[in-house]
């Protein structure tokens, strides 16, 4: 049995864990998987660019931070560029934090070997408070292998956040109004998206009652956590209950109790279904629920060795690892949303666009209009104040589509400005469909 953390001597020397029931060392996302497959064929220390090839080229249809990394990557942008808020809209979204579980899950007590992987497949599509998302989830599951106290494994896989980030203040916050409120959720949801329901990240959230940010949804799985009190139904439900991203949210926090509990602690009534699909492969993918328990096993082992530790029978020495801090990014710095316009514009040949800021999201995609092969792929060039910034394409396939017709922040001039989008190659069966766009300044609107 292990000391308490709060006892002398905890994060001291090699510790001894056994994994009796490790089906539960599962993964619940396709991406994961994927992932895995890579991390079995090429090693645990595969760069960045193999996770990213693969990927970018896998059939499974992708939203957000991940399909605009995929864009960005089959158009030759590789990692960490990929994932840049300068590159994508959807820096901050949620996509790593519900795709880092497997991270935490393979690296038991190994808090900082999570901070590792986290870096190299984390930046495929996120940065800043996006990739703190992934960064905290892998650390609380890490530590759930080795201590079951969940507010102190929330409060310890915190330190891994830098002290100065919006995101760690947002899960700080939460922590206090758990103390402060230890037995109304609600008022703790209330005051958490008072504070920090505005996100100015994906542009389809901004003013908008819509949020796929990281930092407000990570900090749901952390409700459902402190005021859950390791009740599987308690923590789901308030999860849910909080909103938004509401499938992963409770998904990921029910996963941390399923570390600490093991497959044989889950309450019966939770089993019946996934019992049913065990031997099913995840779509896109040759792999089940039961063979990616075995290949996480594998790549445990593997991750053991590497970090100093020993396998015997079954017996796992790990070297037990105290969170170290990563390093400070922030994503989308001085600038702030100040107007969300409407525009359902529909063109086969140009569009002109007046904004006042120093930054623009242009939201759509292609439409087809007649009936056609889909092969078609816009080539476009966009213009500002009649010099040509960009030129870029616009496949029509939904799996290599881009996500956001156009963007461009960090203008040199913040004012008045005129963006004007040329399609090169017209087509009789498709047409450029803008649907909304969100215009940025360097300083906040009273709204905002």
């Amino acid at each position: 049995p292990f000391p308490h953390p709060k006892k002398k001597g905890f994060w001291k020397g090699h510790r001894t864990i056994i994994l009796p029931d490790y089906q539960g060392i599962g993964i619940g996302h396709i991406l994961s998987n994927n992932v895995a497959e890579i991390m079995k064929k090429e090693g645990i220390n595969a760069p960045a660019s193999a996770y990213a090839i693969a990927f970018a080229n896998a059939d499974y249809k992708l939203w957000h931070a991940n399909q605009a990394a995929r864009y960005n990557i089959l158009q030759g942008l590789m990692p960490p560029e990929s994932g840049h808020w300068l590159n994508n809209p959807h820096a901050d979204d949620i996509d790593f934090q519900i795709e880092a579980d497997f991270i935490g899950m393979i690296c038991p007590g190994m808090i900082n070997k999570t901070l590792e992987l986290s870096d190299t497949i984390g930046h495929i599509m996120n940065y800043g408070d996006g990739w703190y998302g992934g960064v905290y989830m892998g650390a609380m599951y890490s530590l759930a292998f080795v201590i079951d106290d969940i507010p102190f494994i929330v409060s310890e896989a915190l330190k891994t956040i830098p002290a100065k980030s919006k995101y760690r203040r947002c899960m700080e916050d939460v922590i206090k109004l758990h103390k402060q409120f230890p037995n109304d959720w609600k008022t703790c949801w209330f005051e958490i998206n008072d504070k920090y329901g505005d996100g100015k990240g994906c542009p389809e959230g901004v003013f908008n009652g819509f949020s796929i940010d990281a930092t407000l949804n990570s900090a749901y799985v952390i409700i459902g956590l402190l005021y859950g009190e390791g009740d599987f139904h308690k923590t789901m439900d308030i999860a849910t209950r909080c909103g938004q991203d509401s499938d992963c949210n409770p998904a990921t926090a029910a996963g941390i109790l399923g570390v600490i509990y093991g497959y044989s602690g889950i309450p019966d009534y939770w089993k019946p279904a996934m019992e049913k699909v065990i031997d099913v492969d995840f779509p896109y993918t040759s792999i089940s629920l039961r063979t990616i328990s075995d290949i996480n096993l594998e790549l445990i082992e593997d991750i053991i060795y590497d970090q100093g530790g020993r396998v015997e029978n079954d017996n796992y020495y790990i070297t037990l690892q105290k969170p170290k801090e990563v390093r400070y990014e922030e994503s989308f710095e001085g600038i702030y949303p100040t107007e969300r316009r409407v525009l359902k514009e529909k063109f086969r040949d140009e569009l002109t666009l007046e904004f006042d800021g120093n930054s623009i999201v242009v939201m759509g995609q292609i439409t087809m209009v007649n009936e056609d092969d889909g092969e078609y792929v816009a080539q476009l060039e966009a213009y500002i104040d009649g010099e040509k910034v960009e030129e870029f394409v616009m496949p029509y396939d939904y799996i290599k589509r881009k996500y956001d017709v156009f963007h461009k922040y960090n203008l040199p001039e913040d004012g008045k400005h005129v963006l004007k989008i040329k399609l090169i190659n017209p087509h009789k069966s498709y047409v450029v469909e803008a649907k909304e766009m969100v215009v940025y300044s360097s300083k906040p609107t009273e709204v905002y």
